[in-house]
């Protein structure tokens, strides 16, 4: 398929068309085919997302250094989900640049991130991952707290007694396993 048919379809084609062109490039190495699977990472289709996600992660090349420069994107989807595909793909290489993201201006950015570390093990991460036991957004709190126990690290009694002020039960779930891995 030539360039100018990929970028058509991915601009304008159904569903079903973009998804087979997603499904057919899965171990490209051509960096513009690459950006353009990134983009459908930010698709209003989440079928579409969902598979621009896979090719990404299952993509047998070496794409970190165009998935990290994603991290940067406009896009807070693009941002978001391309620190889980490189969790996924379990690149230690881009840790640095996923605690970046903690403190994003999206929520769902800042999730995401957080996700990614506690899958990656980003020890090194721990204070940001801390930090964002404060944060205003319910969600960060959770992914924070699962990424601090992913981790292995130690919540303290005043961290706990923070966040059982939440009064959320997922919350309060996580706690109780960071007691028992204590």
């Amino acid at each position: 398929m030539s360039d100018e048919k990929v970028s058509k379809i991915f601009e304008s084609g159904t569903k079903e068309e973009k998804i087979y062109a997603l499904e057919s490039f899965v171990n490209t190495n051509d960096p513009l085919t690459i950006n353009k699977i990134i983009s459908k990472l930010d698709d209003s289709d989440i079928e579409v997302r969902g598979e621009a996600f896979s090719s990404l992660v299952l993509n047998e090349n070496n794409i970190s250094n165009l998935l990290i420069q994603n991290l940067n994107s406009e896009s807070k989807n693009i941002r978001g989900y391309v620190a889980l595909v490189l969790a996924n793909r379990r690149n230690s290489d881009a840790i640095f640049a996923i605690t970046n993201l903690t403190k994003d201006q999206s929520g769902m950015v800042r999730a995401c991130a957080l996700g990614a570390l506690g899958y990656l093990k980003a020890k090194q991460s721990s204070i940001e991952i801390h930090e964002c036991f404060l944060d205003p957004n319910l969600e960060v709190k959770k992914s924070a707290l699962k990424a601090a126990i992913d981790i292995g690290d130690k919540i303290s009694n005043e961290e706990i007694k923070e966040l059982s002020m939440v009064n959320d039960p997922e919350i309060e779930k996580l706690l109780g396993q960071a007691r028992v891995n204590s």
